[in-house]
């Protein structure tokens, strides 16, 4: 299901190079100064959060911050392994599938006192990426920002049908609805694909299940889901959508690992792609086509939409916990989230903080106020599920079997619950 936080950017290639990988030893520097350690993956971001720590320590002058970019991969294996050894990043950047993993093992300092000390309200936030960091009814993480799920399109490949593609698309197992229709009159034999439907969790199947009133798990910490009737139903139109109906190149073209589903859209062999918003900054260099951005299809239940948001995290271990809670308290502040927000990075957590973010990408001609609408309108979280990041790449493997045609779909979500549920 977590193919891997880089496919929150929908596969988008991207290599994170190492960048200022020094020692998490957090020792203050002389003359009383503080310099603290904040870890990220990803390098367009490191750029915006130069301002942004440069404006923290305008306002506390004996507080450097330095910053540590890793790889993906390496960033989960090395925070692992200096959370179990004592020795970690002062504040670092946390995912949903991941946050389970250490939330019952003491390493997450407990923020809801310095929220409150700072004045911060938590229901200023999205309350879905508040949720997905609290635990045993305490907030371990401060909401960063929003993944929204959308749709994103090729102008010119839609100019070219004749279509003019609808605010509201709708979608239903049968195959009815303005989804399938436009779909259709957007694929051109097997040269150029409507949609693209692929083994991508966060922005295909999960979507899919949840607006046809399904749900993968019951509860957070609960029991996965994926064989019951709605969710089967929202599975097989997944595959339908390759096999049925013919609008979208099949697996042996996008299965994850070795897979193109990204790189099609880019050079417009697809010409509906669903993405998360973070994708854009990586799209935009790589198209040679207007982008459009519309909502994802509303289904049976109405339209709802996975929100992957992250939050920063502070070693309960911290040398300096005084001086990192000043910083978490700040990242989580307007201030900072604004000066993101603003320079086109991500979506704020805090509520009604997006405007500057829609005004960037208006000036790239890029309107995504569709991700604002999704994001005030019904999403759920990604499965929270202690182990997840284990089980996870089993479920993916499994639900490969979904765009190759040769497994019955109840027999694949069968695999995909005991997998789940296994303890």
């Amino acid at each position: 299901m977590s193919l891997s936080r880089r496919t929150f950017l929908i596969g988008a290639g991207s290599v994170l190079a190492l960048a200022g990988c020094g020692s998490s030893d957090n020792k203050a520097s002389s003359g009383g100064k503080v310099e603290l350690v904040y870890r990220l993956w990803d390098e367009q971001q490191e750029v915006g959060y130069k301002t942004v720590f440069a404006e923290f320590t305008k306002e506390n002058p004996d507080i450097t911050v330095r910053m540590e970019v890793l790889p993906w991969d390496q960033y989960w294996t090395k925070l692992t392994t200096e959370l179990a050894s004592g020795k970690a990043p002062d504040v670092f950047w946390l995912t949903v599938d991941y946050f389970p993993d250490f939330a019952g093992k003491g390493v997450l300092a407990p923020l809801d006192d310095l929220i409150s000390k700072a004045g911060l309200k938590l229901d200023s936030y999205h309350p879905n990426v508040v949720q997905s960091y609290k635990f045993e009814d305490k907030q371990l993480g401060m909401p960063k920002d929003m993944g929204i799920v959308g749709l994103l399109y090729n102008k010119t490949l839609v100019q070219k049908a004749g279509i003019a593609m609808p605010k509201e698309l709708t979608w239903a197992p049968d195959g009815s609805g303005s989804f399938l229709e436009i779909a259709r009159k957007l694929t051109v034999g097997d040269k150029q694909w409507g949609f693209c439907s692929w083994n991508h969790s966060q922005t295909q199947w999960l979507n899919w299940i949840a607006s046809n009133g399904g749900h993968a798990m019951d509860k957070p910490y609960g029991t996965f889901d994926f064989a019951g009737e709605k969710s089967v139903e929202a599975l097989q139109f997944a595959r339908d959508l390759v096999f049925k109906w013919k609008v979208s190149p099949d697996g042996t073209r996008t299965n994850p690992p070795t897979g193109q589903a990204t790189e099609m859209f880019y050079r417009g062999e697809v010409a509906m792609f669903p993405a998360n918003n973070a994708l854009l900054p990586f799209a935009l260099p790589e198209v040679k086509f207007p982008i459009g951005v519309t909502s994802m299809p509303a289904g049976p239940a109405g339209r709802t939409v996975v929100i992957n948001g992250l939050a920063e995290a502070m070693f309960a271990k911290t040398k300096h916990p005084d001086e990192a809670g000043k910083l978490v308290a700040f990242l989580g502040s307007e201030k900072a989230q604004r000066l993101m927000g603003d320079a086109g990075y991500i979506i704020p957590a805090l509520n009604d903080a997006g405007a500057g973010y829609k005004a960037f990408w208006k000036k790239k001609n890029i309107d995504v106020q569709p991700f604002l609408d999704s994001a005030a309108g019904s999403t759920v979280n990604l499965p929270i599920a202690e182990g997840w990041t284990a089980k996870s790449p089993e479920i993916n493997k499994a639900v490969n079997d979904l765009y190759l045609n040769k497994i019955p779909v109840a027999d694949i979500a069968a695999s995909m619950d005991k997998i789940g549920n296994d303890k």
